[in-house]
């Protein structure tokens, strides 16, 4: 019964995530690419399941990481790093990205 337990948390969750987005199960069940909005309230009262790439397209659509679905807490992405896996981007652009990243920081007290 620990499934089923875990199936309402998710759904929960996805229905929190949608609210805090503006969505309607309409816009969400379009933006999956559902037939209706049935199929969203399925989810998340926890009668339909939850596949891994289903989950996937809901972490895009309501940006989200997916450890946010799953209960956990949500990584903090460091953009250091990130930048410096980004091999399209200058040196220069890189830094820009940086300073601007300090400068809203700054802006508002963190």
């Amino acid at each position: 019964m620990k499934n089923d337990k875990n199936k309402d948390h998710i759904g929960s969750r996805i229905k929190a995530a949608r609210e805090e987005r503006g969505l309607s199960q309409v816009d969400l069940a379009e933006a999956l690419g559902f037939q209706s909005a049935t199929a969203v309230s399925l989810i998340e009262s926890g009668d339909r399941k939850v596949t891994v790439g289903l989950l996937g397209n809901l972490s895009t659509t309501l940006h989200r990481d997916i450890s946010y679905f799953l209960g956990q807490d949500e990584k903090s992405v460091d953009v250091q790093v990130a930048l410096r896996a980004d091999k399209d981007l200058s040196k220069e652009n890189k830094d820009a990205i940086l300073r601007f990243i300090e400068l809203a920081k700054k802006k508002h007290g963190k």
